[in-house]
Order: C-alpha cells, then structure tokens, then sequence
C-alpha cells in the first residue's frame, strides 16, 4: 500500500472503510472511487476559496457517485467532510446531510458528527481522528501541533464554539487561513478578532483589522474602499 496526497485528509480517517482516500500499488480502482474523492476534494477547496456554485457542483457529483455503493458509510463521509468545512470557517449549523445517515453510519462517525456540534462525550473521543482528540478534549496548546491546515482550523472552530479558543488559537487560524488563500474561513477569522478588538476599545487595532478585511474580499472591495478614501 502506498500513500498518496491528499488535501483535504480529517474525514477520511473516520473508519477503517473509507476507500475514499486509498491508494494501492494493485489494480487500479473503481472509477466512482476516483470521481468521489476527486470531487470532495475540489468540492471542499473551492467552498474555502469562497467559489460556491464550484462547491455545489462537485458535491453533487460526489454524492452521486457515493450513492452507486448503496453504502451509507461512505456517502456519510462526505457529508461530514462538507460540515467540517463549515465548522473550520465558523458556520456552526446542523450537518443536515448527515443526520439521515446517522442510523447506519459507524460508530466513529456518529462520534464525529457529534465533535462537530461542539457536543463529542468523553468516552467518544478516542473514536475521533487522532489530529482532533486534544481539541475535543479541550486542549488549545494542541492546535499549533496539527500539521493538516483544514484539520487545524477545525479544531479550531470547535474551539471556538465551546468558547475555548484562545487568542493565540484565534491568529493561528488567520495565518493558517491566509497562507493557505482560503478567503471564506479568513474572513470569518478575521471577524472574530476583530470583534474582540472592538469589545477591548483598541481601535488601532480595529482600523488595522478592517483594512485586511477589506483586501480579503477582493479587489473590488479593496478599490472602493481605499480609492474613495483617496478622493
């Protein structure tokens, strides 16, 4: 067996049956393998980069190649993926796609789900991919350590949503964020920084973050709002 590269690897950790990410030196597999993981790899890429009609397509895509297996292990796994990447850029929602699943789904993904929402039991954690168990456990000093970007910002999202994140945890994430280019989970950062800044009363810093926000949403932000200050 070799390892290949994948980007986007948290969820396809979850359980021992998730081919989604496998490579082998053996006969080439399945078509709808590759398609699938392909597609939840550009599906998720884009949904960070802030490309919403790419995300939808190459979810659909995935979804409907999943759907051939008639697994419902598998198909769950994707539907994970897509709210991870929801809870790294602070959209903390239920994973709808997943719910109906939850009944055939492992029990490592059921786990999983429930990390998610902020809401994993302790006797769960074990069952999570190892890069999360420290977040779940409440460990913030173990986000600097988790080398997958997608997988550091949702810890850190998680974090953030059982109000454990530090503001340490909070710059990791934008750093993380911005070396990466990924505009949707920067922006969301960026908005919590500049929250607090906000609440402290530092309003250099609050005049420092709301330039970078602006040059985070693009160049017809950023010409409107620093043209018009040139005028």
């Amino acid at each position: 067996m070799k390892n290949c590269p994948v980007t986007m690897k948290l969820a396809f950790a979850l359980s021992t049956v998730l081919i989604l990410a496998a490579c082998s030196s053996g006969p080439r597999p399945p078509d709808w393998q590759v398609e699938a993981k392909g597609s939840m790899e550009r599906s998720v890429t884009a949904y960070m980069e802030g490309n919403r009609r790419v995300e939808a397509a190459e979810l659909a895509r995935a979804r409907s190649q999943l759907s051939r297996t008639g697994r419902p292990d598998l198909l769950a796994t994707a539907e994970l993926l897509h709210c991870a990447s929801r809870v790294a850029s602070l959209v903390f929602e239920p994973c709808a796609g997943f719910e109906p699943l939850r009944t055939d789904a492992t029990a490592s993904q059921r786990a999983y789900a429930d990390y998610l929402q902020g809401q994993v039991q302790a006797e769960t954690i074990a069952l999570l991919p190892q890069a999360q168990r420290a977040a779940a456990a409440g460990d913030a000093g173990a986000v600097p350590g988790i080398a997958d970007p997608l997988s550091q910002l949702l810890a850190a999202g998680v974090l953030l949503q059982t109000g454990r994140a530090s503001p340490s945890v909070i710059a990791l994430a934008i750093d993380t964020a911005s070396a990466q280019g990924w505009r949707r989970p920067l922006l969301a950062w960026l908005g919590v920084q500049l929250q607090r800044a906000e609440q402290g009363g530092d309003a250099q810093e609050t005049a420092r973050l709301r330039r970078r926000i602006t040059i985070a949403q693009g160049p017809d932000a950023t010409v409107k709002e620093f043209g018009k200050k040139e005028k």
